[in-house]
């Protein structure tokens, strides 16, 4: 292949943005078989499948979603240069790509992040979620610039990233107010069979939270178990169990969720870190990220009544 035809990727990117030939069709006006025909012709220049079909349906083969990382950059690039011939001023900013597990918190993440999203030259925040390994894996082949975790990165990886402590914090324990009421008088003891929704077992927060309880003689009924904190506090806000949440937090949890608090539990540190492929952080960004939260924000947990 000497030369890409850009109009052949256009259509291969649409129809794996839309999922089907026909609806990619239909949002380009163009003929069905004209489109089938076009990524054929890709195909045929790069020398491999980059579709497979499956029932009714086409999927990407690994290699095609290789070809659309690709694809969404130059057509992301194509917008703002099409921005900036209309505009007369350049649409790109910066980007700041940022990974975080599922198990984040949202409103930790956000907070965390709220450094970058301010002042005259901020960039243009990409935020991804996935799991812990695969954010790294992507963070090594600068794929992302930051990743935010409630933990560090594992010793064992094959490449060096370096972790940096952002904070910590206790745990607050949340529920809808008629059960926080039931639970307060006599906390922690009333939490012996009480119903309690928990973060996932492979997260280091649950780890030490089981530890404290089992250290108290506390047994719990473990209603359900979330990889993803925003689904957790979903079904706390509906009145399914007690569930734990960072102090940092709390305040913000409560009132955006309608929910009150059963007790504090200081001893469970739930430790946050930003991960970034440099030992001395250089990237502006991530600098403002990790002065930010040492100086004010953990700094701001309400602290015990």
């Amino acid at each position: 292949m000497d030369w890409l035809n850009y109009h052949h990727l256009f259509y291969f990117w649409s129809v794996a943005h839309e999922g089907t030939v026909s609806e990619a069709a239909r949002q380009l006006h163009l003929a069905r078989p004209t489109v089938t025909g076009q990524i054929r012709e890709l195909e045929k220049a790069v020398g491999q499948q980059l579709f497979r079909q499956k029932g009714r349906s086409l999927v990407l083969t690994e290699f095609g979603q290789q070809v659309l990382e690709y694809a969404d950059e130059i057509f992301s690039v194509g917008h703002e240069l099409r921005e900036f011939v209309k505009t007369g001023h350049p649409g790109t900013r910066r980007r700041f790509r940022v990974g975080m597990p599922d198990v984040l918190p949202k409103l930790i993440a956000f907070e965390l992040l709220k450094p970058a999203l301010q002042g005259a030259e901020r960039p243009r925040t990409e935020c991804y979620e996935g799991k812990l390994l695969e954010l790294l894996t992507d963070l090594a082949k600068h794929k992302l610039d930051l990743v935010l975790s409630d933990s560090p990165a594992p010793t064992t990886l094959d490449f060096n990233v370096f972790s940096h402590k952002l904070g910590e914090c206790g745990l607050s324990l949340l529920a809808i107010s008629s059960l926080a009421r039931q639970l307060q008088k006599g906390f922690p003891e009333t939490l012996t069979n009480a119903p309690m929704l928990l973060p996932s077992q492979h997260t280091t927060v649950r780890r030490s939270l089981d530890r404290w309880l089992d250290e108290r003689d506390l047994f719990p009924t473990i209603v359900a178990e979330f990889d993803d904190s925003a689904l957790l506090k979903v079904f706390g806000q509906a009145g399914e169990g007690v569930f734990p949440v960072p102090t940092a937090i709390e305040d913000r949890v409560k009132k955006q969720y309608e929910v009150a608090l059963v007790g504090r539990i200081p001893e469970v540190l739930d430790v946050f870190y930003a991960i970034s492929v440099e030992k001395r952080v250089e990237h502006q960004s991530t600098l403002r990220i990790l002065k930010q939260a040492a100086n004010t924000f953990f700094s701001r947990a309400p602290q015990a009544d």
